[in-house]
């Protein structure tokens, strides 16, 4: 575990330190595109943090192959390199396209493409357990359409939901924390070396994460890109693919005990079928969406919208922030709730927290205009939209009006409607001068 830490915090201290540089860099490269219709942010920002999160993954790589125990990894298994080839072509492709705007199509072709040198090199789904059924070998082009299949599906997942600061980042760093707990349990408690390479993406994807999320966050200072949501997308799909389709289900040894019994004990070996599903499940259910409202209106399936989940949100009235939370909630909930079930699927509490916290995660979903408020010794902590006020001191909306008394009072004009300096969803991030004191 503590070889897997070091690799996570090498990849987050890279990728953390790169993205300064390289946000100058995709400046002075011209990197910052127009505003579009479909945007949320506006002001021009530069793009390219793919390559600080490349480079991070390339650090965490060669930290892990000179490592006492994750060297082993790298001299049993080839799938390391694989990742390597895949995401290096993958990387360029999405800086070329965060510079000068590829074709759809040629992207797609690059996916497969990169998914194709991975099959190659040994990374690929070799067979699939089947509850009620076993083990099915899959032929070797059943096992390469397949892969190269969950592979662009996951690609573009999160690609199509990278639209909010942090958003793509953050959701990736939840699933890869969910994914790192599973196969770090059926890699030490089962002692299946098979599933070494698998944690050891997970490791590295969270460190990726994590390291870009500061210059991520609301605010954004500097975007991902195609080049970065490309990359996390196809190393989600390659610990996925290495589960799924590389670990043996006999090798845990679980046929014993009575009927019932073995199957409880075998929901760790069908996980691996959900577990790749539930990790992108928001974003495929985008896709999805997506995919469906655009060819509904007889458009292309890459043409871009807003229609997208994130959109859907801020159009209920949701902050920035709040969507992104909201996000955030949904993708742990449907992650950590499979995992818990792996555990143990016995457990009824386990079912009832996952139907508790979907409730109460629909009503957030109904309270876009609902402002938690934090107790007194936690004033300082908390930005100033979140402070209670004193009493007798004016709301949030009394400002305007404030100004425009006084402004009738002294001769001044009246301060038209919709220029009282407050900006974002609901006023919630509504920055401007304090009202006069009353006379």
């Amino acid at each position: 575990m503590r070889e897997y830490l070091l690799t996570l915090c090498i990849t987050a201290a890279v990728t953390y330190l790169l993205t300064g540089p390289v946000r100058k860099f995709a400046i002075v490269a011209g990197a910052m595109p127009e505003i579009r219709a479909r945007d949320v942010h506006r002001e021009p920002t530069p793009r390219l943090g793919g390559i600080a999160m490349f480079f991070g993954l390339c650090a965490g790589m060669l930290v892990a192959d000179h490592l006492t125990n994750l060297n082993q990894v790298f001299e049993t298994s080839n799938e390391p390199r694989a990742l390597l080839s895949g995401a290096a072509l993958i990387w360029l492709i999405g800086v070329l396209d965060d510079k000068f705007e590829i074709d759809a199509l040629i992207k797609l072709g690059a996916q497969m493409i990169a998914a194709g040198v991975m099959v190659v090199q040994g990374l690929t789904i070799l067979w699939l357990p089947i509850p009620g059924v076993g083990n099915v070998a899959l032929t070797q082009g059943q096992g390469t359409l397949l892969t190269v299949a969950l592979v662009v599906i996951t690609i573009n997942a999160v690609n199509f939901v990278d639209g909010l600061d942090g958003l793509a980042a953050g959701m990736v760093c939840i699933a890869s924390a969910a994914f790192f707990m599973y196969a770090y349990r059926i890699w030490y408690s089962y002692g299946i070396e098979a599933a070494a390479p698998a944690t050891l993406f997970a490791a590295i994807l969270m460190g990726m994460c994590l390291g870009f999320l500061p210059h991520n966050m609301h605010p954004a200072r500097i975007f991902m890109g195609d080049s970065g949501s490309m990359l996390i997308g196809l190393v989600l799909a390659a610990g996925a693919i290495s589960v799924t389709g590389q670990v043996d289900p006999d090798a845990m040894r679980l046929f014993s005990g009575s009927e019932r019994n073995t199957v409880h004990q075998m929901v760790p070996v069908y996980i691996p079928l959900l577990m790749p599903l539930t990790i992108i499940a928001i974003p495929a259910a985008d896709l999805i969406l997506a995919i469906v409202r655009r060819t509904w209106r007889g458009q292309s399936p890459f043409a871009a919208d807003r229609g997208h989940l994130h959109h859907r949100l801020l159009e209920v009235g949701h902050s920035h922030s709040r969507a992104v939370l909201i996000m955030y909630f949904w993708s742990a909930l449907i992650a950590f709730g499979a995992l818990a079930y792996s555990v143990n699927s016995a457990s009824m509490w386990i079912v009832l927290g996952v139907v508790f916290l979907s409730a109460l995660g629909l009503v957030l979903l109904l309270l876009p205009r609902f402002t938690p408020r934090v107790p007194l010794w936690a004033q300082r902590l908390v930005p100033p939209r979140y402070r209670r006020r004193a009493v007798g001191a004016p709301a949030a909306g009394a400002a305007p009006r404030a100004r425009a008394a006084d402004a009738d009072d002294e001769g001044e004009d009246r301060v038209p409607a919709g220029v009282s300096g407050v900006t974002g969803v609901n006023g919630a991030t509504a920055v401007g001068p304090r009202s006069k004191l009353p006379r």
